[in-house]
């Protein structure tokens, strides 16, 4: 195994390294997904603003920068072998500051889940249970590649989906239309994950962490991760049409056959081009998750 650099028992460090540390540009996906569910409300905007702004805060540099804190933390013996350039293995987040840091932006995100009220408060705590569940010993979901991206994959889009929409009818259950959006999104982000872990196959491999592509294979969790975006999408355009709303059911339907033509390319170098697919893929799948938010609002309003 691969050692994590000894660094000295300081506690300097630069503003710009805890920000790195944060993954600021994990924060998008929580952050979308919140605002999905506000557009699905059916909800007035422009009068909840300020609440709008502080659950998309909380979603995403609070509680997604917290669960990215816990999980650099315990994977920083993965990251000095596949990524030594990051803060904890660098050194330049020294001692046991990884960890601190994780606990702090918890307590952050507890904080301003309280002062958003009780629903959101149990929302934020769920997801703030999976962030450490998902990295930390014993249970570390993330050591099997089915469970911990489907932890990750609830809370980045399905959690953060109906938060955001409960947040905006006062904490009452959303409705089955939207829960079923936010349900299927979530499945689909499975495959997501999946795509993130191609990067880590070497580091992965050694130290026993069973991710999709350790366990089958590149090639095979490749076509994995693009079934499992695929399929959750289709069953929407289904849901879209029998709900009345052919528009947006053919804007999904064209935003799917473009991330299948950048699927195609990726599947011939999964390893190579698997953050190149990430990059691009995903912003169509996300414009579709609007798209359908957009349609379910339609439904309410029409009501």
């Amino acid at each position: 195994m691969t050692n994590v650099p000894n660094t000295p028992a300081s506690t300097r460090f630069a503003a710009a390294d805890v920000l790195e540390f944060l993954h600021p540009i994990t924060w998008f996906p929580p952050m979308w997904a919140f605002s999905c569910g506000v557009v699905s409300s059916g909800q007035p905007i422009w009068s909840n603003v300020l609440l709008i702004i502080a659950g998309i805060l909380l979603a995403g540099p609070l509680v997604c920068a917290a669960s990215q804190a816990v999980n650099d933390w315990f994977d920083r013996h993965v990251d000095a072998i596949n990524e030594p350039y990051r803060p904890i293995p660098s050194g330049r987040i020294p001692g046991n500051w990884g960890l601190y840091i994780a606990i702090i932006w918890t307590l952050l995100s507890l904080a301003l889940g309280f002062i958003l009220g009780p629903w959101v408060l149990a929302a934020t705590a769920v997801g703030l249970v999976f962030a450490w569940i998902y990295s930390a010993p014993p249970l570390r979901l993330k050591q099997n590649g089915w469970w911990g991206n489907a932890a990750v994959a609830f809370s980045y889009e399905g959690l953060a989906w109906v938060t955001g929409a409960a947040v905006m009818i006062a904490g009452q259950m959303p409705t089955w239309q939207v829960l079923s959006l936010a349900f299927l999104y979530s499945a689909g982000a499975h495959g997501i994950m999946t795509l993130n872990d191609f990067k880590a196959i070497t580091g992965d491999t050694q130290l026993g962490v069973r991710s999709l592509p350790v366990q089958l294979g590149a090639d095979r969790a490749a076509l994995v991760a693009c079934a499992m975006m695929i399929a959750p999408q289709l069953v929407v355009i289904g849901l879209l049409f029998g709900w009345g709303q052919p528009v947006h059911g053919w804007v999904v339907t064209i935003l799917i056959a473009i991330q299948a033509l950048l699927m195609a390319r990726f599947l011939r170098d999964p390893i190579g081009r698997a953050t190149w697919l990430s990059a691009f893929s995903v912003s169509v799948y996300v414009s579709g998750m609007m798209v359908s938010a957009f349609a379910v609002r339609g439904l309410t309003l029409a009501q």
